[in-house]
């Protein structure tokens, strides 16, 4: 989902400081929530693991450019369900923010677009799991089901934000559409694939109980909400 250098120029990319800015903001308050709730502890221990996380999403894991972005197998939703929103948040932020500095500063200039792109569709999954997943489940023992409405709320949040960018910074030619429609085609394998290793990581961690108590992992991963 690395948006291509030259999709949005010049005063265009104003917008994209304007939602990353209001995307930070959000996550500085989920992050104080996150704190007063768990401890500044925990929160730092689970970002700093999705922290790096996501920089090996985005810099081991196969990617490839397919139109105007990139695919990643982000795992999102994963994150989501491992860590709690406020750590996967920081991790997405963090993580990109490392893999550019390190490896990609040609993407700098299109990280506020990035981590619109990010961030947004990981609070839309919070609110689905909210909505589908019964307050008396862990998350643990989600179902195919729920993990797939999770995978494809975050990934659809992803393909959409990306063909915002591109009209935005584009227009509705052609050529643009043409090549919003083989991202998004692209990006149909990730919403498949994602909620298969959901499960998997899900059903390891179902094997490892001795873990419940860990601040490694959210609360919400082996109890039941209340």
């Amino acid at each position: 989902m690395h948006i291509e250098p030259g999709v949005v120029n010049g005063a265009k990319l104003l917008l994209s400081y304007g939602t990353a800015a209001g995307c930070l903001g959000g996550l500085a308050k989920l992050a104080w929530g996150t704190i007063k709730n768990d401890g500044i502890t925990q929160l730092a221990i689970r970002s700093v693991i999705t922290t790096l996380l996501v920089f090996c999403f985005f810099q081991v894991l196969p990617h490839y450019p397919v139109g105007v972005s990139e695919v990643h197998f982000i795992l999102g939703s994963t994150l989501f369900l491992m860590f709690g929103l406020a750590p996967a948040a920081i991790g997405l932020a963090l993580g990109l923010l490392i893999q550019g500095l390190l490896f990609s500063p040609f993407d700098l200039p299109q990280y506020g677009m990035n981590i619109t792109t990010l961030l947004v569709p990981l609070m839309a999954v919070a609110l689905v799991a909210d909505k589908i997943i019964p307050k008396n489940t862990a998350y643990k023992d989600v179902s195919y089901k729920q993990t797939l409405a999770l995978s494809a709320a975050y990934q659809g949040g992803v393909v959409s934000w990306v063909a915002i960018w591109a009209f935005y910074g584009q227009g509705f030619g052609a050529e643009t559409l043409s090549q919003v429609g083989l991202f998004g085609g692209a990006y149909m394998m990730v919403i498949i694939v994602e909620p298969l290793a959901d499960l998997a990581i899900l059903g390891a961690a179902k094997t490892l109980h001795q873990l419940k108590d860990s601040p490694l992992f959210h609360d919400r991963l082996y109890r039941a909400g209340v």
